[in-house]
């Protein structure tokens, strides 16, 4: 009885030395799938991972246009040319979701030369209601600066832009009075809003998400049911936040921005997403960093400098998002380029924080890759995280670049309609691109069936003996002391080699 006592602390001890997951940590984590998968089915996660993004990007190609557009073209001569124009939108539902009035105008020149030259423009909107009556919105006229650009032919300017749509049709009145020193041709009008297939595929769409999210989560948590939170590890717990935040940023209550229109529930979209993608931002930080801190994380010195970081990214966000948000509800004609200077400070701001993220980000994964490659299982969380957070990140650049080339950052920075998705493969393949990330996490992150019963057998010292010897039980086996990479392959090729000795 003397021995055997003394021998169960040796199995515990090395119990806890070989356990996957644990590093200088007393108690045991929760298991994962990602232990239990050979070669062959890692290859197989990311065919299926790739599969599904390849079906949304077939599906967006097949989708409809996401912008609708309509002209209207105006030849103006010497009687007509200082008189307002007044240009008459196309009935509108809530489905079209916001409209934009852009112009072009034609010069009385050659086009070999080359003009830019800046003019007061004035703007009078009028909505007209169902009942056919008419209402003067905002109660006044507007008046912004634009700037003309001319050099063989003039860029498009931005007239004005509705974010929300009250009425069912909308006259704009505008004005080139001042606009005396060029002497104008023609002038080409386009309304340009959401298609409305598209709003009604977007909600179909965003529903699947939700739907296949909220599914996801509930297994997710199905799987960690028998395990106490004390022992789930930091991918556990990160992935209990992020699906709840999924969810949000599928928006469970899209649908009823077009049953009531409401510019709060935009705003609570966008607020959504940025909480979403900020969260991420966060989880990768935390788990390159906590993979090497096991034990107590410090709030002070763990997670307050992390969140100060994605913090400042996200209030960044949701100030440019309400700034913008705010001008355009009581000015049509507000552009973030009447107020440059405060928008350019804002914009180098969250440059520099963008920057100060991605030096420590990529500081904390070549030290955890440095530091833990050799150590059994560790080193395949790392390998595993990377590469699959790698891919998304090249995908999304390359969406990014195909959409914006190498103005990405310029003048597209605040959203315009240049912003917006221009067809339907843009919309799926982000969407898509996210979602499938985090339901291929959720996957490997979450116990397989039989971990909890392999977990409470091998911890208990009474039943992890009566396979061993009585040399496993005091010295140890010689499977224990083999560097793990696939815990359940190693062990069974020992035991082959062992009965063929």
């Amino acid at each position: 009885m003397g021995d055997e006592s003394e021998g169960s602390p040796t199995v515990r001890d090395l119990d806890r030395k070989h356990t996957p997951g644990l590093v200088g940590r007393p108690d045991r984590l929760a298991p994962m799938r990602l232990y239990t998968l050979s070669k062959r089915h890692f290859v197989l996660v990311f065919i299926v991972f790739f599969v599904c993004f390849g079906l949304t990007v077939f599906v967006g190609t097949e989708g409809p246009k996401v912008i609708q557009t309509s002209e209207a073209n105006f030849s103006l001569n010497n009687s007509k040319k200082l008189k307002p124009i007044q240009i008459r939108s196309n009935p509108l539902s809530t489905y079209n979701q916001q409209l934009w009035l852009t112009c072009v105008i034609e010069l009385n020149q050659s086009k070999e030369m080359s003009i830019q030259t800046s003019f007061p423009m004035t703007v009078k909107v009028d909505g007209l209601a169902r009942d056919g009556t008419t209402m003067f919105i905002h109660n006044r006229v507007h008046n912004r600066t634009r700037t003309i650009t001319c050099a063989g032919k003039c860029a498009e300017i931005i007239v004005a832009h509705l974010g929300y749509l009250n009425y069912t049709q909308y006259i704009v009145t505008v004005g080139f009075e001042h606009l005396k020193d060029v002497s104008i041709k023609e002038v080409t009008f386009t309304w340009k809003t959401y298609d409305p297939a598209f709003s009604k595929l977007e909600i179909w769409f965003r529903f699947f998400f939700l739907v296949l999210t909220f599914i996801v989560t509930c297994l997710f948590a199905h799987s960690l049911r028998k395990f106490s939170m004390r022992d789930w590890g930091i991918e556990h717990k990160w992935m209990a936040i992020l699906l709840p935040l999924l969810l949000l940023y599928n928006d469970p209550i899209f649908p009823l921005s077009f049953l009531v229109n409401n510019w709060a529930l935009g705003m609570l979209d966008d607020l959504f997403q940025s909480m979403f993608l900020c969260a991420l931002l966060l989880f990768w930080l935390c788990v390159y960093h906590g993979i090497r801190v096991q034990g107590e994380r410090k709030c002070l010195t763990f997670y307050l400098p992390k969140f100060f970081i994605v913090g400042l990214l996200w209030l960044a966000c949701v100030t440019l998002g309400i700034w913008q948000t705010v001008n355009e509800l009581r000015d049509p004609m507000y552009q973030y380029r009447v107020d440059t200077g405060n928008f350019q400070g804002m914009k180098v701001f969250f440059m520099l924080v963008a920057a100060v993220y991605v030096l420590y980000l990529l500081f904390l994964v070549v030290r955890a890759c440095s530091e833990l490659r050799h150590m059994p299982y560790v080193d395949l969380r790392l390998k595993f995280l990377t590469a699959l957070t790698f891919v998304v990140l090249v995908i999304s650049i390359v969406i990014l670049y195909l959409r914006f080339g190498a103005q990405v950052l310029q003048d597209n920075f605040v959203a315009e309609l240049s912003t917006y998705y221009q067809n339907y493969t843009e919309f799926l393949s982000f969407y898509g691109l996210l979602n499938f990330y985090l339901y291929t996490l959720a996957f490997v992150y979450s116990p397989s069936k039989t971990s909890l019963y392999e977990s409470q057998l091998k911890d208990n010292p009474a039943f992890s003996m009566l396979n061993d010897s009585d040399d496993d039980v005091i010295y140890g086996s010689d499977y224990e002391d083999m560097p793990l990479q696939n815990g359940q392959a190693i062990r069974a090729q020992y035991k082959e080699e062992s009965e063929s000795d």
